[in-house]
């Protein structure tokens, strides 16, 4: 299982569509506050439609009590500072993969603490970043893709007229 961990998410969409994306993969949604909405919130819950009950969800009051939970873990840190392409990571079973805030991403002291650990997406020089919807569907499905994924159904099939 790979875990998707968004550090202190500001935007209910966003992280919305997030958790349906961990839905529909089987992928563990990991939420760190604080949160910069409520859980409560209406954009929150039609961004993951009626996929909520799909999703396997852990809150967390502070990246210190994630931390304390999780100690010995397989830790990437997505971020437009790290020199990695995301392509070029290997994912091990049941890691965790962080994601910042998306005004400022994930605090410095930590990116500087794992850097060899850190990932990005290429993107052009002008931008700051990717949307973080966006970017947590390209770093995750990249990882299942490495696994082949796993359990996921690879063909669809067209209706019959």
């Amino acid at each position: 299982m790979i875990n998707i961990v968004l550090v202190e998410p500001e935007i209910p969409q966003n992280t919305g569509n997030i958790a349906r994306t961990c839905a529909a993969t089987g992928s563990a949604l990991h939420l760190v506050g604080p949160l910069g909405f409520s859980i409560e919130d209406r954009y929150l819950k039609r961004a993951g439609l009626d996929y909520w009950e799909h999703v396997n969800l852990t809150y967390y009051d502070s990246l210190q009590d994630f931390f304390a939970v999780h100690q010995n873990e397989n830790f990437l840190f997505s971020s437009t500072k790290a020199e990695k392409a995301y392509h070029e990571v290997q994912y091990p079973e049941d890691c965790y993969i962080l994601f910042g805030k998306e005004t400022k991403g994930l605090p410095e002291e930590l990116l500087k603490a794992n850097y060899s650990q850190c990932l990005r997406i290429p993107m052009l020089e002008t931008i700051r970043s990717l949307n973080l919807s966006n970017s947590v569907a390209i770093v995750l499905y990249e990882a299942l893709r490495q696994w082949d994924f796993p359990g996921m159904q690879l063909a669809g099939q067209l209706h019959q007229k």
